[in-house]
């Protein structure tokens, strides 16, 4: 099965941030990388991208920035992505997705959500996104 030009594009992006990996890049590189990253989306995307870059400064300053195939994305201490942000451009979806790795803490009993469509932003949406990320965390 062939890949297409958004995922080639992708893996183009992974080998770049693995090469960057190796280099051992500084927090202040890694936050540039995701604000060129949110700076190149359209602009609908751009302003929830803006939004939850904002909020997990604010609930997760533990968090790192970084680019986790070729998505705004955050990290613990470990290096574990704990969430990330697939804008609606990057594979040419209907709707933006707002992730949870591994490393979230969302567990609740035998199932439970890891990713959730994210297409507008207000009060609500806010108040939701910024649950998650505190349950994430804890």
């Amino acid at each position: 099965m062939a890949m297409t030009d958004a995922e080639k594009q992708a893996l183009k992006e992974t080998m770049a941030e693995r090469a960057k990996a190796r280099k051992k890049m500084t927090p202040e590189q890694h936050e540039a990388d995701v604000v060129e990253k949110i700076n190149a989306m359209a602009a609908a995307d751009k302003a929830i991208a803006k939004k939850i870059h904002a909020l997990v400064k604010k609930i997760a300053p533990g968090l790192q920035a970084k680019t986790w195939y070729g998505m705004q994305a955050y990290c613990d201490n470990d290096g574990k992505t704990v969430l990330f942000f697939q804008d609606a451009g990057k594979f040419k979806a209907r709707y933006s997705t707002l992730g949870f790795q591994d490393a979230a803490n969302l567990d609740k009993d035998q199932m439970w959500a890891t990713s959730f469509a994210v297409i507008g932003w207000n009060a609500d949406v806010e108040k939701k996104i910024s649950a998650l990320i505190k349950k994430a965390i804890s």
